[in-house]
């Protein structure tokens, strides 16, 4: 029986080159990626060329986050495995699969600068003129506290004197009366009660919020004390 060689249709290469990916150009559409680009941009023409696709590494890592990717080792994995994976992602075919060290490269000196910062930032303003966004979208979950490594030394305080048992007299219970409306009267915003605050201005809230943490003490689920640094923040 003779072996009929048949010619293929057409090989994979130009399979490659007829695939249309448009799956992720609607997530690149929505922000610019320019200032990300500028940073690995190379300032002259002078020294080698460079042999990495920066741009297609950087929209990698965006698509890690949309595709789930637990970490860079599992996407450059994928890169390897999946041709179609790493057209989406940018690179061409001729384009060596970056090194995990060339990726952990890249993210340190997206880091130590500040393109991301201004990036959220101009989206944001974005979002605000073209009226996505307002001022009841806006909310505030962290704040600057102060922190130390040890807890101050206490002061000894003299011992306090045994209280008197029964009810107190008319004049005892107005003179505790009298001192309580002095100590609230001496209190901070936040060292009030809770009911005392939902009338006070929101400015007021924020600038009389307490940052300095102070040690606290609570029980675990066994019953034991536990000691640690606690800040007390009582959001309007």
């Amino acid at each position: 029986m003779t072996i009929v060689k048949q010619m293929s249709l057409f090989d994979i290469q130009e399979l490659l080159e007829m695939e249309s990916s448009r799956r992720f150009d609607a997530i690149f559409a929505t922000f610019d990626l320019q200032p990300i680009f500028q940073l690995f941009l190379k300032r002259t023409l002078r020294g080698a060329p460079r042999e990495l696709n920066y741009g297609a590494m950087i929209q990698s890592l965006i698509i890690r986050i949309v595709e789930r990717i637990p970490t860079i080792k599992d996407l450059i994995k994928r890169l390897v495995n999946d041709p179609l994976f790493r057209l989406d992602c940018g690179f061409l075919v001729s384009d060596v699969v970056p090194s995990e060290a060339s990726y952990s490269r890249m993210i340190d000196v997206i880091s130590q600068s500040d393109v991301l910062d201004y990036m959220q930032d101009t989206l944001i303003e974005t979002a605000f003129i073209e009226g996505f966004l307002c001022d009841e979208h806006l909310a505030i979950d962290a704040t600057h506290f102060e922190s130390r490594d040890a807890a101050k030394p206490s002061e000894k305080k003299e011992p306090t004197p045994p209280k008197k048992r029964g009810r107190k007299s008319k004049e005892e219970r107005e003179d505790w009366l009298t001192k309580q409306a002095e100590i609230e009267a001496n209190q901070s915003t936040y060292e009030k009660e809770i009911r005392h605050q939902l009338d006070a201005p929101l400015e007021t809230l924020w600038q009389n919020a307490p940052i300095e943490p102070n040690w606290g003490i609570k029980k675990n689920s066994d019953g034991k004390k536990t000691f640690g640094l606690a800040l007390k923040v009582i959001s309007p």
